[in-house]
């Protein structure tokens, strides 16, 4: 509200709609299929494809990217269905484990399944990434690690769903480093953050995609201010304060 974001391509990040779980990234079906309309009204969303292409113009019109993490089976039941009412594009970064093994994530999330997956690219609206295989945290892994996550996200998508799998999304948002980051760049073509910030054009590293993650307390009010790049401070200080979480959980 203070400075105007510079202008340049928004990225943001979900995770539930309808999963009952009680979290804060588990919106209502009805608050998310507003948003949707409000993107879809303002003719700002565009697929991962075209906001890459934009971001490595010097300028071009500002415009939104809308991901989801994961994968669980309320994407197919709640999200799936807003978009394409809406018509807005949307990237899935799956953890391909649980869907293949169809083990529960945490909080009570049913996994979806490859045929699930594949009804919901069929739409084409929607492109299925990787969030690893076994949503491992990459700064915890080596290279011969992130090498064996990748690969066997990556042919598992490719394989059940005869789609190339080009994008990735760090799992928790946090980034495993510059040895690990080479890995991630012979896979895929871009990989996702979750540090709020707008991703500016011509100066965009598309294996740094930042991303802003929303929240149901953001409403609709502060839904708008993220589609315009703001409240990244907030969003810096909720990053910090999840990491520690992480850090500590992990000690």
């Amino acid at each position: 509200m203070v400075r105007r974001p510079a202008p340049g391509l928004v990225v943001l990040a979900y995770h539930r709609v309808g999963g009952n779980s009680g979290l804060e990234v588990d919106l209502d079906p009805g608050l998310f299929a507003a948003q949707m309309q409000q993107l879809s009204a303002q003719r700002r969303a565009v697929d991962i494809d075209r906001g890459l292409e934009l971001v490595q113009q010097s300028n071009g019109p500002p415009s939104v990217v809308i991901t989801f993490d994961d994968g669980t089976v309320d994407f197919i039941d709640h999200a799936l269905p807003a978009l394409v009412a809406a018509g807005v594009p949307a990237t899935y970064y799956v953890a391909t484990q649980f869907i293949d093994e169809q083990q529960r994530f945490p909080d009570r999330g049913t996994p979806m399944t490859w045929a699930g997956l594949a009804e919901a690219a069929s739409t084409g609206l929607v492109t299925i990434g990787s969030h690893t295989h076994s949503h491992a945290v990459m700064d915890k892994l080596s290279p011969a690690g992130v090498e064996n996550e990748l690969r066997r996200s990556k042919e598992l998508i490719e394989d059940h769903l005869g789609r190339p799998a080009h994008h990735f999304a760090y799992p928790k948002g946090v980034f495993g480093g510059s040895a690990n980051e080479m890995v991630v760049g012979q896979h895929f073509r871009s990989a996702a953050l979750a540090n709020c910030a707008v991703n500016r054009f011509g100066a965009t590293n598309p294996l740094r995609l930042d991303r802003f993650p929303i929240q149901r307390s953001d409403g609709m009010a502060y839904f708008a201010r993220k589609c315009e790049g703001g409240m990244a401070l907030e969003g810096r200080l909720r990053a910090i304060l999840n990491r520690r979480r992480y850090d500590s959980a992990m000690t």
